[in-house]
C-alpha cells in the first residue's frame, strides 16, 4: 500500500489534472478528418487485432521481469563491496542512473505531451493558442517542491524528537573525562565501540528522511508516465507500433528501475517497504496494458478526451522527473562532499550522466 503522504500526494496530482476540465468542457469541436478517425474504421496494413493482441500478452511479462530486474539489481548490489554506497562506483552507476531519469523526462514525457496538445485533432481555441505542456510542466515542477519540502517537514517533525531524544541518551553516557572524546561502550554492545556526534548522527537523520521523499514523489512521477505510456500500448492494434515498442520499453523499464532502484537502496527502507514499491514500480506498465486492452472498445488515443487528460498527465510527470533528476538527483550528488572532494571522480560522474541520458535519447526512436 502507497504511504499516506504519497497518496495525499498523488490526490493533489490529480486534483490539478482535473481542473483543466473547464478547458475540455469548452473546448470548440475538434476537426473531423482523415487523421482524427477511428483506425479500425479504415484500417491499413498494420491494423491487425489478433497479432497486436498476441505481442501486447507477450509484452506484459517482458515488461514486468524487466521492470523487476532493473529496479532490484541495485538493492541486490550491496552485497556486492565494489558497489557499497560509500565506494566510487557507486556514485558512477548512480550518475547513469540519474542521467536515465533526466533523459526518460526530456526525450519520452516530455515530446509526448507536446504531441498530444499540440495535435491537430484537438480544437485551435484554445489549445493551438498557448503553450499548455511547458505551462503544466512548469507548475509541476513547483509543485514537486513544494512537496517536497513539505514532506521533509512533516519527516523532521514526526522524528525530531526520538531523534534528539536518542541523542541526549548518547550525550548522557560520555563522561566528564572524555569530554569531546566520542569513544562511548553503549549498554548492550561493549566493544568499544565508537559513537558518532550529536551533530553528524542529527546530518545522518536528516539526509536518511531527504533520501525517503526523494524515493516517494520520484515513484510518483514514474508511476504516472508508466501508466500512461502502458494504456496507449494496450489500446493500441497497430503491430508496426507495438512490436517495437515491446523491446524499447523493456530497456527503458530496466534502465529506470535502475535509477529508482538506487535511491530506494540510499533510503534504507526496510524488507516490506522495499518490496512495495518494486512492486508498484514493477506491476504499473503491465497493468496499463491490461487496462488499454479492457478499454479497447472506447478508448482512442487520438479522441480528443484522451489526447489532453494524456497531455496533461505527461506534462505534469515530465515536469516532476526534471526536478527530481536536476534538484534532488545530479545536483545534491555533484555538490556533496564526496564528488566534490574529487575532479577526477566528477568527470566519470558526468560522462555516466551522459551515457546515461544519451541511451535514453537514442530509444526516444522507437518508444
Amino acid at each position: 500500500m502507497a504511504p499516506p503522504s504519497q497518496a495525499r500526494a498523488l490526490a493533489l496530482l490529480i486534483v490539478i489534472v482535473c481542473s483543466s476540465s473547464p478547458l475540455l468542457a469548452h473546448a470548440q469541436k475538434a476537426p473531423e478528418d482523415g487523421l482524427c478517425a477511428d483506425p479500425a474504421a479504415a484500417p491499413d496494413a498494420c491494423h491487425n487485432v489478433p497479432k497486436a493482441l498476441r505481442l501486447k500478452l507477450i509484452a506484459i511479462p517482458t515488461i514486468l521481469l524487466s521492470s523487476v530486474v532493473g529496479v532490484c539489481l541495485p538493492l541486490l548490489a550491496r552485497s556486492v563491496p565494489a558497489l557499497h554506497p560509500d565506494r566510487s562506483l557507486f556514485s558512477v552507476v548512480k550518475a547513469f542512473a540519474s542521467g536515465v531519469i533526466l533523459g526518460t523526462g526530456y526525450m519520452h514525457v516530455l515530446p509526448d505531451s507536446f504531441n498530444n496538445l499540440s495535435s491537430p485533432c484537438l480544437p485551435v481555441k484554445p489549445w493551438g493558442e498557448f503553450p499548455f505542456t511547458a505551462f503544466v510542466a512548469m507548475l509541476a515542477a513547483l509543485f514537486t517542491l513544494m512537496v517536497d519540502s513539505l514532506m521533509l517537514t512533516f519527516y523532521n517533525r514526526n522524528k525530531g524528537g526520538a531523534s534528539r531524544g536518542n541523542t541526549a541518551t548518547v550525550a548522557d553516557h560520555e563522561s566528564p573525562e572524555q569530554g569531546g572524546n566520542w569513544h562511548g561502550h553503549g549498554h548492550g554492545h561493549g566493544h568499544g565501540m565508537a559513537l558518532a556526534k550529536p551533530d553528524d548522527a542529527e546530518a545522518g537523520q536528516m539526509q536518511l528522511r531527504r533520501n525517503r521523499v526523494v524515493v516517494q514523489v520520484l515513484e510518483m512521477g514514474i508511476v504516472v508516465h508508466s501508466v500512461v505510456i502502458g494504456l496507449g500500448m494496450g489500446a493500441s492494434q497497430s503491430v508496426c507500433t507495438i512490436r517495437p515498442l515491446v523491446a524499447a520499453m523493456c530497456f527503458h523499464q530496466m534502465f529506470e528501475g535502475m535509477g529508482l532502484g538506487g535511491c530506494i537502496l540510499q533510503a534504507e527502507y526496510g524488507a516490506r517497504m522495499k518490496s512495495g514499491l518494486v512492486f508498484f514500480f514493477s506491476t504499473t506498465t503491465p497493468f496499463g496494458i491490461v487496462l488499454g486492452l479492457a478499454l479497447t472498445k472506447v478508448y482512442r488515443d487520438n479522441s480528443p478526451t484522451a489526447l489532453i487528460v494524456v497531455g496533461l498527465l505527461n506534462a505534469v510527470s515530465a515536469g516532476l522527473l526534471h526536478y527530481m533528476a536536476l534538484v534532488e538527483l545530479l545536483a545534491a550528488e555533484f555538490m556533496g562532499p564526496k564528488l566534490q572532494a574529487s575532479a577526477r571522480l566528477q568527470l566519470v560522474c558526468f560522462l555516466a550522466v551522459l551515457l546515461g541520458a544519451g541511451g535514453m535519447s537514442v530509444m526516444a526512436k522507437w518508444a
